[in-house]
């Protein structure tokens, strides 16, 4: 085995068992696997495991070396569509190992999905459908390409069980995921402290979020309020990754929310086809609370619940301060991210907040395909690409004109002319990944098991991830990681 770079840590077993169970694993009929993400089996040093070493890991669960010896199934409450559910915590996964992240350092879990029953399972069994998998590894395949800061689906390997769901054509078939993943403290993890007034607890929980999460808040005046403030910005930078890459979460409980504002949890969601504000992604959401344009709103419900948790131990002045100020923190994230997408930079921060919500305004006004705009938008509106587009005419509709002048004014960034001349950008059409393409991939894999489709699909999501990072959208201002950029 050669793991020469693989660097195991066991932080969270500091935190004490009040935070966690430990479990055993499913016994699987089978393991067969399907997909092994080895860029980041690179990034993390475990690229030297053999397929068959691989599948001991990530399908039979045998600990890495040096690494936690026994699972750890977390524990947390939440909300749950604004409902308090205390009966709540790590139902169908564990933590398995903890490394560090070979470029920069960071702590990163590798968590579980469909590994089997927990304490916490409420009476299902644990597992996890196929086609649940192949849907995650989708989500962050396409996520991560439009430079949103996502957990990385690094394994999937099919189980050979057959699973009755009521969502799918049943019986169906098994799977367990494993997702690389930076922190699965949640929102919940401090609400059930909070409820349960484990003040102490509380204070230990935030202390390690601070020394392994958010260390620049260790020397504030109030590290506690700080440690809130860059949750809070993180939270922000998340939502507006989201809503400039076209992504609907779908399930937006506080238990899905974690501390670095990583993307992570992958069930019913959908790519905007076309703008559509009010478009959701779990057909149980009747109300649309979790709807495309909500999203921020269902972020800064959630922060209001861990502000609460937090005023045990920091002053109500200094949470409220915090959380008052998300909205201006959500729209300036969402300023820079939609302008990084067309390869420019902010000017002006009044003129170019401005022309962030008339480029918004106009999106709703046209409903346009979503991914074709900033793909036909590309370095501010060049006139060939935009003479070259099937959807040109709407250029010169309602507020697009105002847009295009404003573009026009912006400063392209450093990438721009890099990834012009990239083969991407002369592709006929962007790549998308609206719910049509998902169910084609599936319907291959179900039918004919032909996971040919599926590897395409995923060559071509890279392809545009390499695009990006040309234009400096998965690295930003000098290369630095996604995780160092808030407030930048």
């Amino acid at each position: 085995m050669g793991l020469s770079r693989y660097t195991p840590e066991t932080i969270h077993l500091a935190l004490g068992d009040l935070f966690y169970d430990p479990v055993q694993p499913a016994q699987f009929p089978e393991t067969r696997l399907r997909f092994r993400n080895d860029p980041w089996a690179e990034r993390i040093g475990l690229s030297g495991l053999s397929d068959l070493e691989w599948i001991a890991h990530f399908g039979r669960f045998a600990p890495l070396p040096d690494n936690l010896g026994t699972p750890l199934a977390l524990r947390y409450h939440g909300h749950q569509f604004r409902a308090y559910n205390p009966d709540l915590g790590d139902g169908r996964g564990f933590l398995f190992a903890q490394v560090r992240d070979l470029r920069d350092g960071r702590l990163l879990d590798l968590g579980t999905k469909g590994s089997g029953t927990t304490p916490w399972s409420r009476g299902g069994d644990g597992k996890l459908t196929l086609k649940g998998g192949v849907r995650e590894i989708l989500a962050t395949e396409m996520l991560e390409a439009l430079g949103v800061y996502t957990s990385k689906t690094i394994s999937l390997i099919e189980t050979g069980e057959k699973l009755h769901r009521g969502d799918e054509p049943s019986p169906t078939r098994s799977a367990v995921l494993v997702r690389l993943s930076h922190s699965h403290i949640r929102i919940g993890t401090f609400q059930r402290l909070a409820i349960g007034r484990e003040t102490e607890a509380m204070r230990r929980l935030v202390d390690h979020a601070v020394v392994h999460f958010w260390p620049e808040a260790a020397d504030a005046p109030d590290p506690v309020s700080e440690f809130y403030s860059r949750v809070s910005e993180a939270a922000a930078q998340m939502v507006a990754e989201w809503y400039a890459a076209g992504f609907v979460h779908g399930v937006l409980n506080t238990d899905n929310v974690n501390i670095t504002g990583e993307s992570f949890d992958y069930g019913p969601w959908r790519f905007l086809d076309r703008h559509e504000p009010g478009f959701t992604a779990a057909y149980f959401d009747h109300s649309g609370l979790y709807c495309f344009a909500r999203q921020p709103e269902a972020l800064s419900w959630n922060l209001a619940r861990l502000g609460e948790c937090l005023m045990g131990i920091s002053s109500r002045e200094a949470i409220e301060a915090v959380f008052n100020g998300f909205p201006e923190r959500f729209h300036a994230q969402l300023t820079r991210q939609t302008f990084a997408r067309l390869g420019l930079l902010p000017g002006e921060p009044h003129t170019t907040r401005e022309l962030m919500h008339l480029f918004w305004t106009a999106m709703q006004e046209t409903a346009p395909p979503f991914q074709r705009v900033f793909f036909d938008l590309l370095g501010g509106g060049i006139p060939e690409r935009i003479a070259a587009s099937p959807i040109s005419e709407t250029f010169t509709q309602a507020s697009w004109p105002k847009v295009l002048e404003g573009l026009a004014r912006l400063p392209a960034a450093p990438g721009l002319e890099a990834a012009l001349a990239d083969p991407v950008a002369r592709d006929p059409a962007p790549e998308t990944m609206v719910i049509e393409e998902v169910e084609e991939i599936w319907a291959a894999i179900a039918e004919r098991d032909d996971w040919q489709p599926l590897a395409r699909k995923i060559d071509r999501i890279r392809r545009v991830a390499a695009f990006n990072r040309k234009l400096g959208l998965l690295s930003g201002p000098n290369g630095r990681p996604r995780h160092l950029l808030l407030g930048s």
